[in-house]
């Protein structure tokens, strides 16, 4: 069977968008030949389409569309249409959707096959919207008996669960058993990193037990947090590929699921590579799908701003990115220096706006009520919002999308400034630990030297005060990050992360400090997830609360 792989990027509640997108590619793939054209898990909707599933006139909406583009197939009847999309249940009962598949021949809709399995954790919540498939079918379609199933569905595999399956049905095991032939899955699976091995690992093991062949839709593209890598594959009845597709990168290709796969044809990128391609695409995709065409970034001279210079010049184009250096009574010469060499390097536009003044006049108008008091981190704090001030008013000026360039690393303990440093539209590297900044820097560098050395080598520091730097305060990030990664995204507790070699007092610390600051990090902008546990829409934890570690 011909069937063509369309890997595509919807916008979420762009249901005319969406539909069109649908149209453009099945009709070139049928006027190619193919049999049939997949589209990803709720294409039509964008996923995750969240509380519009709860208003009556988008569901109406949707409704309308899938109707249309059923009618629509009867152009090319030797073609069928497989996309995702909600369908009201018709019950008294329940949550009112189903999370379906829905298959269009020759002019109308000829099977659906709802969600069986509903995702509730992480940063899925699609109990709150979606009933369950009353049943697991199959469908009988040109000489095959197609096993369509959506995303979870395939991914009740015990061997990823080390604690035992999640559910107590297995719908890819159903299938199976009903006579399936060509196993096909649509996801909305999201991005983070070593998710490309998990996912092929994942349909290799189907394949080991049910010996068929097996293809996997994925949707590309950033909605909010969430990034879609695409990568989807076909793999043979030996588990080899026949076809895997481009990482996050749009793509519609038609294959022949009765070929023969070719080992090695699947190599997943290195960790910086994949990470570094996902905030790209997260923040060129976050730019235009909320209508901004420019970034502007707070440029200090530091690692993390010059690598969120990078990513923006390489989402946005470097006529787009707009660099502004706010040097204060602590900033060191070098670092305006190599923030100018950096916007050089990268063809950005670049200005300089020294803020010592504002600062002083700042501090004269406070000198009165904090007559007596010592100098501490309330005047430190002062420099980073007078910095967060400027850059926004050049967002209201001129309609720039400000990104913030704060790292995970900070972020989780606190190191930052509320409405300063932290200030911004988009705050494109807090779920990249600092760890990992430094290797997506050398990656940025691979080649030649882009972000200057003197910035990657220099000790991390805020600048706010004289000799300061950030392990002044914090322990190393070798020992910090560790740590970090085990209490936040591990769930471990002190005793467990000590037992696996660290100091207990610096244990006692870290994880004080993420829990101290879960208010500050509830007033960040929204972030770019690329760690299997990111702060935000997938971490609920209370403010006013108080617990036993």
């Amino acid at each position: 069977m011909k069937v063509t792989v369309a890997q595509c990027d919807p916008t979420v509640g762009d249901v005319p968008g969406n539909s069109a997108r649908i149209t453009e590619v099945w009709s070139s793939s049928a006027a190619a030949g193919a049999d049939l054209v997949v589209f990803p898990e709720l294409f039509l909707t964008g996923y995750p389409p969240k509380d519009l599933l709860e208003r009556a006139w988008f569901l109406d909406r949707v409704e309308a569309a899938v109707d249309e583009l059923a009618r629509r197939t009867a152009s090319h009847p030797e073609t069928a249409l497989l996309f995702g999309a909600p369908r009201r249940t018709g019950e008294a009962t329940g949550k009112p959707l189903y999370n379906s598949a829905v298959l269009a021949w020759g002019g109308r809709i000829v099977f659906e096959q709802a969600k069986s399995l509903l995702p509730t954790y992480d940063v899925f919540d699609e109990r709150r919207y979606f009933s369950p498939a009353k049943a697991i079918r199959t469908f009988a379609f040109k000489g095959q008996t197609l096993a369509v199933s959506v995303c979870e569905d395939a991914w009740n595999e015990p061997e990823l669960w080390p604690g035992g399956r999640l559910y107590t049905i297995d719908p890819i095991a159903v299938q199976a058993a009903a006579g399936a032939t060509l196993f096909i899955n649509i996801s909305a699976s999201p991005f983070y990193a070593g998710k490309e091995e998990l996912r092929f690992k994942l349909i290799q093991n189907h394949i080991r037990k049910h010996r068929r062949p097996f293809l996997f839709v994925n949707q590309i593209g950033g909605n909010d947090e969430l990034l879609f890598d695409g990568n989807s594959f076909c793999l043979d009845a030996s588990g080899e590929p026949v076809m895997v597709g481009p990482a996050f990168k749009e793509d519609a290709r038609t294959i022949d699921t009765s070929l023969s796969g070719m080992p090695g044809l699947f190599m997943p990128p290195g960790k910086a590579e994949s990470v570094y391609e996902a905030l790209v695409l997260g923040l060129r995709d976050y730019m235009r799908k909320c209508g901004f065409a420019q970034a502007l970034i707070g440029l200090s001279g530091g690692i993390d701003s010059s690598l969120t210079c990078c990513l923006a010049r390489d989402a946005a184009g470097a006529e787009n990115v707009l660099a502004v250096s706010m040097p204060g009574p602590y900033s060191s010469a070098g670092s305006v220096d190599d923030s100018r060499r950096l916007a050089s390097s990268l063809g950005i536009r670049f200005l300089v706006i020294p803020i010592t003044g504002i600062y002083r006049a700042y501090l004269d108008a406070l000198s009165g009520h904090f007559k007596g008091r010592a100098a501490d981190v309330t005047e430190e704090n002062i420099q980073a919002r007078v910095r967060g001030n400027i850059l926004f008013a050049f967002s209201n000026k001129f309609g720039y999308l400000v990104l913030s360039t704060g790292n995970k690393s900070e972020l989780a303990v606190g190191y930052c400034t509320l409405y300063g440093d932290m200030s911004g539209g988009l705050a494109v590297l807090n779920d990249v630990p600092k760890t990992l900044v430094y290797e997506l820097a050398a990656h940025v560098n691979r080649r030649n030297e882009v972000i200057p050395q003197a910035v990657i080598d220099k000790a991390p520091s805020a600048e706010l005060k004289a000799g300061q730097t950030d392990q002044d305060t914090l322990p190393p990030y070798s020992v910090l990050d560790p740590i970090l990664y085990y209490y936040v995204e591990e769930l471990l507790s002190t005793d467990e992360i000590v037992a696996r070699g660290f100091d207990r007092e610096t244990v006692r610390w870290v994880t004080a400090a993420v829990d101290r600051n879960e208010y500050k990090r509830r007033q960040a902008p929204p972030g770019l997830k690329v760690t299997t546990k990111a702060f935000g829409v997938g971490r609920l934890m209370p403010i006013a609360a108080k617990w036993r570690r």
